[in-house]
């Protein structure tokens, strides 16, 4: 069995430390997708950020490689090691050039949203006044399809979203995002958008966030409980976990550079508060214990396992070039 985590946060910073990361291998994860840069974050420091990671991936190629198919992921999974992607959120770093989506994929980029929060010139934010795809935005779905990269609708307008999946050739997947119906946040998706992604074959991948789950101190139950909403809507097929589980480092200074606002990106009148330095997630450890979450929700035990891993292993064997 594959265990997918569709996103992780570490410090956006070329010397981040990996030990959370090894951490999420030993509680038998065997892919993770680690976020490299935001709608915020400027080129500059975006591909700082990828070539430290980079570096730190190729100077332990006993603990970790850089995945670029499935069929990379089952064999690092069979030679007791971590395979990682690169995830990013938000179409700014791509600069207006569509060809730019070729080049971050090139760099280990395997999956990709349009939009951080806030709309730009591509995509609308599910924090902002409600905007649909635009002409630019068609082009570079159809880039990001063309270069076998994951299109993720996690941070993104409903609107916005269901123009992306209409538009999309391929599945499209939400990394780490939430029920609505569960939980009434801005960044929680509704039934419509869950239906729509399931339609293009996609994944919806729970989040861990405590704001999403209206938790102070998330669980496995909890995340399972935002799973199994997803399965009675629209088939164990269409679920995974992605528990974006922010690995702060305080020692790092991240923030990009120049005047940066974290009320803009991280609005308080949607209940955040500094940002997201004040949400909790479950502890890595819980994928040790999700199995059995899951299956205390009224799963089996094969289909926990397709929520584990198995689903996002069928899109990547689908959309990853």
């Amino acid at each position: 069995m594959i265990k997918w985590e569709a996103h992780a946060c570490l410090p956006l910073h070329p010397q981040a430390d990996f030990a959370p990361i090894a951490r999420l291998h030993a509680a038998g994860v065997n892919y993770v997708s680690i976020n490299i840069g935001m709608d915020m974050n400027p080129v500059s420091q975006v591909m700082s950020v990828i070539a430290g990671f980079r570096a730190t991936i190729a100077a332990q190629p006993e603990r970790y490689c850089l995945a670029g198919s499935a069929q990379d992921i089952e064999a690092a999974a069979a030679q007791g090691k971590l395979a990682i992607g690169f995830d990013l959120e938000g179409a700014m770093p791509l600069l207006e050039q569509t060809d730019m989506v070729a080049l971050y994929q090139s760099l280990g980029v395997r999956q990709m949203h349009l939009a951080y929060n806030r709309n730009n010139s591509v995509a609308g934010g599910c924090h902002d006044v409600e905007q649909g795809l635009t002409p630019l935005g068609h082009r570079v779905v159809a880039a990001i399809n063309t270069a076998g990269v994951l299109m993720d609708c996690s941070h993104t307008g409903r609107r916005c979203s269901l123009d992306i999946m209409a538009a999309s050739s391929k599945p499209v997947i939400f990394s780490h995002s939430n029920p609505v119906a569960l939980v009434s946040h801005g960044r929680n998706v509704t039934d419509e958008q869950i239906r729509a992604c399931a339609a293009t074959g996609g994944v919806i991948c729970v989040s861990g966030v405590s704001i999403f789950l209206e938790r102070q101190a998330p669980t496995a139950d909890d995340v399972a409980l935002h799973a199994a909403y997803v399965a009675s809507l629209v088939g164990v097929a269409h679920v995974g976990i992605g528990l974006d589980i922010s690995f702060g480092q305080s020692e790092l200074n991240d923030d990009p550079p120049g005047g940066y606002d974290p009320s803009y990106w991280w609005p308080k009148a949607a209940g955040y508060n500094r940002g997201v330095t004040r949400s909790t997630y479950p502890p890595i450890e819980s994928w040790l214990t999700l199995a059995e979450a899951l299956q205390r929700t009224g799963m089996s035990a094969a289909e926990a396992e397709l929520v584990l891993g198995g689903n996002m292993m069928r899109v990547a064997r689908q959309v990853w070039a």
